[in-house]
């Protein structure tokens, strides 16, 4: 066959994706109206979970499933903007690493509110002006955002979702890379680059900014200036990448979660979160660990914060295996607030693949 033999077969599967796609979309609408005439929430992590899992399973190839993630996440980010207009704040500013990891999330169709503040993001979602937020908890190099565990101890907020963003720091600027006389970013981001800088930039002025996006903005409109910061920021303020990951720890990895005023039924595959606190009597948090070994559950994470109410008292959260509606969960739960002084689920919600 001919090139254009080939081009003319892909234009007629084309018109029927683009047919399927809006009978598709025709369906979601329909859900989207049985759903707020239930007052059922629009975005349902469990079934997005079921679909991605579905989707892969039909893969032959030579896509990769990947790739079918990412097509379908705007379709479904499509979908949602169609069933509601759903508004997902985020800590900003824009082009922030929370920005990436909500489109990630809930793709490009969504309206994003951005925010200053993680406790800002709580409240918008809290009152009901945003539907969901998106905040991050924890950094493989740099540890937990001890902000994010702090709020979640007073709020009533439920994690519902999470999403794991691989960071990427990247050089930028309008102008080329021997013009550069000044690199604008974060004095952490300065930090985890700090070797390739070296490498590449001795006589360079590095100039510290509160965020990688305010870095973005001075550099985009000063002569002989770069920034470190995310692809996206490169996108929105138009600017070229000289660079890309510059860092010098590979597999820099946020964890963000999604929080919402609704829990998230089963899927099969789980983890919860929760907080307690203890009497201070020695051996207490050995015994709080009792119940999780007693049902067969594993944990996958614990992390202490003080409580900040009196001196030496503090809050541990905890992430394990399972959903809270599990029997053995159940009776893991019921055992634990038996020797805990305060136990709270945080929320059940997918774990991720």
């Amino acid at each position: 066959m001919s090139l254009k033999d080939f081009r003319d077969k892909i234009d007629q599967i084309d018109k029927k994706i683009v047919s399927m796609l809006n009978k598709r979309a025709k369906l979601s609408l329909n859900i989207g109206k049985h759903k707020l005439k239930n007052k059922k929430t629009i975005y349902a992590p469990d079934r997005e979970k079921q679909v991605f899992k579905r989707v892969k399973s039909f893969n032959d190839g030579p896509m990769t499933d990947n790739a079918l993630e990412a097509v379908y996440r705007e379709i479904m980010s499509s979908s949602l903007s169609l069933e509601k207009s759903l508004k997902i704040a985020y800590l900003g500013p824009m082009a922030s690493f929370t920005h990436l990891a909500a489109q990630k999330k809930f793709g490009s169709q969504i309206d994003y509110v951005p925010f200053g503040d993680i406790a800002e993001v709580f409240r918008q979602v809290e009152n009901g002006y945003c539907d969901y937020g998106v905040v991050p908890i924890e950094n493989s190099i740099e540890g937990a955002v001890t902000h994010t565990f702090d709020l979640l101890v007073d709020s009533e907020i439920k994690i519902c979702s999470q999403v794991l963003l691989e960071i990427s720091h990247n050089l930028m600027s309008k102008t080329d890379l021997k013009s550069i006389k000044k690199i604008y970013s974060h004095p952490q981001v300065f930090a985890q680059c700090r070797h390739w800088l070296q490498n590449n930039f001795t006589n360079v002025e590095l100039i510290g900014v509160p965020s990688t996006t305010k870095a973005a903005q001075i550099a985009a409109k000063e002569k002989g200036a770069a920034c470190i910061a995310s692809h996206l920021a490169a996108k929105v303020y138009d600017m070229k990448i000289i660079k890309k990951d510059i860092e010098d720890l590979a597999h820099n990895i946020t964890r963000f979660l999604v929080i919402a005023n609704n829990d998230v039924p089963p899927t099969g595959k789980d983890q919860t979160s929760i907080l307690f606190s203890i009497k201070d009597r020695v051996g207490a948090l050995h015994d709080m660990l009792i119940p999780f070994t007693k049902n067969g559950i594993n944990l996958t994470k614990i992390e202490s914060r003080p409580s900040k109410k009196c001196a030496w008292d503090y809050y541990f959260f905890v992430d394990f295996e399972g959903h809270k509606e599990d029997e053995k969960v159940k009776k893991a739960l019921i055992q634990l607030e038996e020797l805990c002084k305060y136990l709270k689920i945080l929320g059940s919600y997918p774990m991720l693949p």
